[in-house]
């Protein structure tokens, strides 16, 4: 087990501390505590069923070329378990993303032209992890974040993972895990150190990310992580993390005309 299971809890304020800065370029990761107040979660959540609503009704597959997730909830009806530009769907979640704190993360790029990819990438992404029969979404294997550069032959361009946690997660209740360090891996590791998505297996050197609704966490896009699936079953099993993409590099934005991206055709082997 890492020794870092005790890492630091940050507050994020309008810039990044000394501190902050040299925690993530040492380890790969932030955790910011009470970045949103509850009531700024509860809108959030109640935004995000809206969408819902609406794509359950329209019969939504996809959004930009990236497939939507449906699957079960604990009392068998149906929900979206993964969104993609949710943020295109709502004012709610639209304006958040507009939160100048966010901005405030972009040093960590090391790039300029830091900017949050509303329309890149999967825009705003929400995860909605249940354990449960019928459930098309409790866990998520190891992988990074820029395989997706490789797979198109480009160069791995400086990306963050920003998560912003609308329920607790406890250790005890699955959620995610990181391998720290692993940001500065040559790219042999960031390749072949895993079975991507396949693998969901405890590594000795992984990190429990442990959260309360309205923390943030931050991890840098080249690093090994995965979300671990409760041991629990039904209502409290239930996660929700909306994910924002913190980008540099070339514009690269998605419309109704682009096709799905070839790692994404996995999707529903993620269960």
């Amino acid at each position: 087990m890492s020794s870092l299971q005790n890492y630091p809890r940050f507050t994020l304020g309008s810039a990044l501390t000394a501190e902050q800065l040299a925690f993530f370029q040492r380890n790969g990761f932030l955790h910011f505590r009470g970045f949103a107040d509850l009531s700024t979660v509860q809108r959030l959540l109640r935004a995000s069923e809206q969408v819902q609503r609406q794509w359950l009704a329209d019969d939504v597959q996809k959004v930009n070329g990236v497939p939507i997730k449906y699957g079960k909830d604990v009392d068998g009806s149906p929900i979206v378990q993964r969104f993609a530009f949710a943020n295109h769907y709502s004012t709610e979640l639209r304006e958040f993303l507009e939160e100048p704190r966010f901005q405030a993360l972009f040093p960590l790029l090391e790039a300029p032209g830091g900017r949050i990819g509303i329309n890149e990438k999967d825009g705003l992404v929400i995860n909605h992890y249940v354990n449960v029969t019928g459930s098309e979404f409790s866990q998520m294997g190891w992988h990074t974040d820029s395989l997706r550069d490789v797979f198109y032959g480009k160069r791995i361009g400086p990306m963050l993972n920003v998560g912003f946690h609308l329920d607790g997660t406890p250790s005890t209740n699955g959620g995610l895990r990181l391998i720290p360090g692993t940001h500065r891996q040559p790219l042999r590791e960031m390749l072949f150190r895993k079975k991507y998505y396949k693998d969901v297996s405890f590594d000795p050197n992984e990190v429990a990310v442990e959260t309360e609704a309205g923390d943030l966490t931050v991890h840098d896009g080249r690093m090994w992580h995965r979300v671990a699936q409760s041991p629990l079953i039904g209502e409290v099993s239930r996660r929700r993390v909306m994910y924002i993409p913190i980008l540099a590099g070339k514009y690269q934005p998605k419309s109704e005309n682009s096709p799905t991206p070839f790692y994404l055709r996995f999707l529903h082997l993620v269960k």
